[in-house]
C-alpha cells in the first residue's frame, strides 16, 4: 500500500506587542493547550533578548498559518491574563494611535496600562478596606478635625468600605492610619466587588437657560450614534451644568462617562460638582494617584462599577465596557497634548474613540482651537454656543494700561493699584496674573553687563529666594548657587531684571500690608494636597490677592474675584511661533474669565508695552470669536495648519553641524521622491538652539494631502532611525502644537 501523506504537526502562534523601540509585533510559539487558553488584549510574560518582558497579545495566528524555516521562533514564558484585560475597541484606537503618531506598537500598548500590569503583577488586587474597631470614641478626637471626620465618615459604613472611596471624600491615608494607631479601625484586605453602582441624584439640576437648553437638547438627539460637538461657552456661561445634565440621561441608561481635563488641578473641584450631583462610582485616573489606586481605579473603569471616569489625557486610552459619552473640558489647554515620547493628542484620539464606540463626544471651551473651528466650518463637529453668563454675572470689561506712559510703583501702574486697594476695601478679591516664576528671570552686574546664563542651554538663569537663593534652568533643571560677586569683573553689585511670582509676592506684600497674598505656581503647589488648601481658602468670602501662573487660567470658579490683572503678555505678542497668537488669545480671555464670576461685576487690566497689537484691539474692541475667524481667514491665505497637515523631526546631538548634515540628507531624498506632495522646510536651528548641552535642530513636513504625508512619512521617517548616528536623538511629532 502507498505511503499516506505525513501532515507536518501545527504551528501554534501568537503576535505579541512587546514594548520595545521596534515597530512590528513578535510572533511567539505556544502550546495547544495555552493557544486554547491565549485570549488577544491579555498580557503574556515572553523573553526579547536577554530581557523578560510583559507583552500584549494582538493576533492569535491560525495553526496553517505560513512560517519561515529560516526563522527560530521562542516560545512564550507565561500566560499572565485568563481573560483580555484591553477590549477590542480600545486595541483598535491602540493600534490607529501607533500608525497615526509613527510610534512602535509595542510602546503604545504598554502605556495604555497601569504601572502594575506593566510590572506583570496580578490583575486581582486585594482592596484596603477601613473598618471601626470602636464606635464610641468621639472623646479620643477632639483635638482633630481631620480625625473627626474620618471616623464621622467610617461610622457610615459599619460593614467597612475602601480607602480609595474614604479618600474620594477627602479622607487622607495618613489620617486613617492616625486613627488606627489610637486603635479606633484597622485595615484588612478584601477582594474588591466589581458589580457595576446604579446611579442616583444627590441633588437636582438647575433650571437651564435658553443657550443651555437647546445645546442639552441637541446632544441628546445623537445618543447611541458618534457625533462630535463644539461646547463654545464665554467663561462663566455654565458649561458644566449642560455637562451635568447630558450626563445625568446617559447615566440613566447604564452608560459610562468618560470626562477629561488638562491638569491635575482641575479635578479636585471638578469631582465635587460630580459628588454632589451624583451618586455613583466615580474612577479618578491620573499622574498624582499611587500604583496601587491607579490600578484600583482603572480595574473600576475596565470592568464597568465605575460609572463616571474622570482623568488627565492618558484616560483616553482605559477600557471601558458600556462608554456611552466623552467630554474634553478646556479642550483648547495644550496639556491634551503629550510633549515627550508617545505624542499624542488626547482630543484627536478622543473624536476617533467616539467614531469607534458610536457615542457622541463634546469638546468644550471659552476659547476653542483654531484646529476646532476649522472643523465646525468643515462641517465635521457641529457648534453650539453659549452667550450669556450663568445667573446673574456678567462679562468683565477689558482695558489696556500702556506701561510707556503709565506710572508704576514696585511694577504696577499706579492705577491698577488704585483699583486693587478699592477691592480689597470691599471685601472682594483681586487675581494677579504673571506666567513667570522664581524672583526674577534675570541677574546682571551692575558694572561689566554680565549675565547669569545657563552653561547648558541658549536661556538665562531664573533667581529663586526658596527654599533657598540660587539660580535654577527652567530648561534643563540645572541649579547653581548665587555669586556673591561678578565671576566676570568681581564687581560685587549683582542687581534683577523683571519679575517673578515671588518678586511680585513681595512687593504685593509691601503695598499691601493687611491683606493675604496667596501664590499659586508650581513652586507654592509641589507638596500633596497643597492646591486643594489654597483653593478651599479662594473659595471663602475673604479678601485676598491671587496670585499666580498659567495654573490661574484653567477653568476654575472663584466667586469672589472682581478684579484681574495680567502684568506681562508682551513675550506671546512678538513670539514667531506660528500658534503663539492664538494661544495669547486664549490666555487673556480664560484669565480675564476669572473676574466677576459671582454677583459682582468684574474688571480686567492689562499692563503691556504694546497697546495697539492687532490681537489686543480685537480681543477689547469685538471678542475671541472674531479673532477665531481672522486667524482662519490669516492661516488659511498663508496654508498654515489646519489647512496643511504637519510633521515635525527633531534632531538633537552634541554638534550643530551633524545634525543639519543628516537632516538635509534625508530631506533631499524626501524633496525627490514624494512627487512634490510635500513641502519641507529646513533644517533649520530650533528657537532654542542648545538645551542640556546638546544642540538642536528643526524639520517641518507640510502637506495638503494627509493620507500621502503619512505614506511617505512611514518608511522614510524608519529609514531615518536605523541610519541615525547613535550620539544622536530622533524624535517624530506629528500635528505639533510647539515648535521649541
Amino acid at each position: 500500500m502507498p505511503n499516506s501523506p505525513v501532515h507536518p504537526a501545527p504551528i501554534y502562534r501568537v503576535r505579541v506587542a512587546v514594548p520595545v523601540y521596534l515597530y512590528d509585533g513578535f510572533d511567539y510559539m505556544l502550546s495547544a493547550a495555552e493557544y486554547q487558553q491565549a485570549a488577544v488584549g491579555a498580557r503574556v510574560l515572553v523573553s526579547f533578548g536577554r530581557q523578560n518582558l510583559v507583552g500584549i497579545i494582538i493576533e492569535k495566528l491560525p495553526p496553517d498559518h505560513p512560517l519561515d524555516p529560516k526563522i527560530k521562533l521562542k516560545a512564550i514564558s507565561e500566560l499572565l491574563d485568563q481573560q483580555p484585560i484591553l477590549d477590542q475597541k480600545v486595541l483598535t484606537l491602540l493600534t490607529w494611535s501607533a500608525q497615526y503618531y509613527q510610534f512602535p506598537i509595542g510602546e503604545v500598548m504598554h502605556s495604555a496600562l497601569p504601572s502594575l500590569l506593566r510590572q506583570g503583577r496580578p490583575y486581582n488586587l486585594l482592596a484596603r478596606m477601613w473598618k471601626l474597631l470602636d464606635d464610641q470614641a468621639e472623646a479620643k478626637l477632639k483635638r482633630s478635625e481631620k480625625q473627626q471626620e474620618a471616623y464621622k465618615v467610617l461610622k457610615l459604613h459599619p460593614s467597612g468600605t475602601s480607602e480609595n472611596i474614604l479618600n474620594l471624600a477627602g479622607i487622607e491615608t495618613a489620617t486613617l492610619k492616625a486613627l488606627e494607631k489610637k486603635q479606633i479601625c484597622y485595615c484588612d484586605l478584601e477582594q474588591q466587588d466589581f458589580s457595576p453602582v446604579p446611579m442616583t441624584l444627590a441633588q437636582m439640576p438647575l433650571t437651564p437657560n435658553s443657550d443651555q437648553k437647546r445645546a442639552i437638547e441637541t446632544v441628546l438627539k445623537a445618543q447611541h450614534r458618534y457625533q462630535a460637538f463644539l461646547l463654545d461657552g464665554l467663561t462663566g456661561s455654565g458649561k458644566t451644568e449642560v455637562y451635568l445634565q447630558i450626563m445625568q440621561e446617559v447615566l440613566k441608561q447604564g452608560k459610562q462617562v468618560l470626562v477629561l481635563v488638562p491638569e491635575i488641578g482641575l479635578t479636585p473641584q471638578t469631582i465635587s460638582r460630580f459628588q454632589s450631583r451624583f451618586h455613583c462610582h466615580i474612577a479618578l485616573l491620573h499622574s498624582g494617584l499611587n500604583d496601587s489606586k491607579r490600578l484600583q481605579a482603572w480595574q473600576a473603569a475596565q470592568t464597568g462599577k465605575a460609572s463616571i471616569i474622570l482623568g488627565t489625557r492618558s484616560a483616553i486610552y482605559t477600557p471601558l465596557p458600556n462608554l456611552g459619552l466623552i467630554i474634553l473640558d478646556e479642550e483648547h489647554d495644550l496639556s491634551f497634548k503629550q510633549q515627550e515620547g508617545f505624542r499624542y493628542h488626547a482630543r484627536d484620539v478622543a473624536l476617533y474613540r467616539a467614531h469607534l464606540e458610536h457615542c457622541p463626544v463634546i469638546l468644550g471651551s471659552a476659547t476653542p482651537s483654531i484646529d476646532s473651528y476649522a472643523l465646525t466650518e468643515q462641517g465635521k463637529m457641529i457648534r453650539l454656543e453659549l452667550n450669556q453668563r450663568a445667573g446673574p454675572a456678567l462679562m468683565p470689561k477689558i482695558h489696556i494700561i500702556d506701561l510707556k506712559v503709565a506710572q508704576k510703583q514696585q511694577g504696577l501702574s499706579l492705577l491698577l493699584i488704585q483699583e486693587i486697594k478699592k477691592r480689597l476695601q470691599k471685601k472682594e478679591q483681586v487675581l494677579i496674573f504673571l506666567n513667570r516664576r522664581g524672583y526674577a528671570p534675570v541677574l546682571v552686574c551692575d558694572s561689566c553687563g554680565w549675565q547669569a546664563q545657563c552653561p547648558h542651554c541658549d536661556a538665562n538663569f531664573t533667581l529663586h529666594h526658596s527654599p533657598y537663593t540660587h539660580l535654577h534652568c527652567h530648561h534643563c533643571g540645572t541649579i547653581q548657587r548665587k555669586p556673591e560677586q561678578c565671576p566676570q569683573c568681581q564687581h560685587n553689585e549683582l542687581k534683577t531684571l523683571g519679575m517673578g511670582t515671588a518678586k511680585v509676592e513681595e512687593n504685593l506684600q509691601q503695598l499691601f500690608p493687611d491683606y493675604d497674598v496667596v501664590r499659586v505656581d508650581r513652586d507654592s503647589t509641589s507638596r500633596v494636597g497643597s492646591w486643594q488648601k489654597i483653593y478651599d481658602r479662594i473659595q471663602t468670602s475673604q479678601p485676598l490677592i491671587l496670585l499666580g501662573t498659567q495654573m490661574l487660567a484653567k477653568g476654575h470658579h472663584f466667586p469672589y474675584v472682581t478684579l484681574v490683572a495680567i502684568l506681562d503678555i508682551d513675550a506671546g505678542l512678538l513670539s514667531v511661533d506660528i500658534r503663539a497668537p492664538e494661544r495669547t488669545a486664549q490666555l487673556i480671555v480664560q484669565v480675564a474669565g476669572r473676574a466677576g464670576r459671582g454677583e459682582h461685576k468684574g474688571d480686567v487690566y492689562l499692563q503691556t508695552l504694546r497697546p495697539d497689537h492687532p490681537l489686543l484691539s480685537t480681543l477689547v474692541e469685538q471678542d475671541y470669536r472674531a479673532f477665531a475667524r481672522q486667524t482662519l481667514k490669516e492661516r488659511q491665505a498663508a496654508l498654515l495648519p489646519p489647512f496643511r497637515y504637519t510633521a515635525l523631526i527633531r534632531c538633537e546631538s552634541k554638534s550643530q553641524e551633524q545634525n543639519q548634515q543628516f537632516l538635509q540628507q534625508h530631506a533631499q531624498w524626501l524633496r525627490e521622491n514624494s512627487e512634490q506632495l510635500i513641502d519641507i522646510w529646513g533644517p533649520i536651528p530650533a528657537p532654542m538652539e542648545r538645551k542640556a548641552g546638546r544642540y538642536q535642530a528643526h524639520l517641518v513636513l507640510l502637506s495638503q494631502d494627509r493620507a500621502r504625508l503619512h505614506f511617505y512619512l512611514r518608511a522614510w521617517w524608519q529609514n531615518m532611525l536605523h541610519h541615525k548616528p547613535s550620539n544622536m536623538k530622533l524624535s517624530l511629532d506629528i500635528d505639533p502644537q510647539e515648535f521649541s
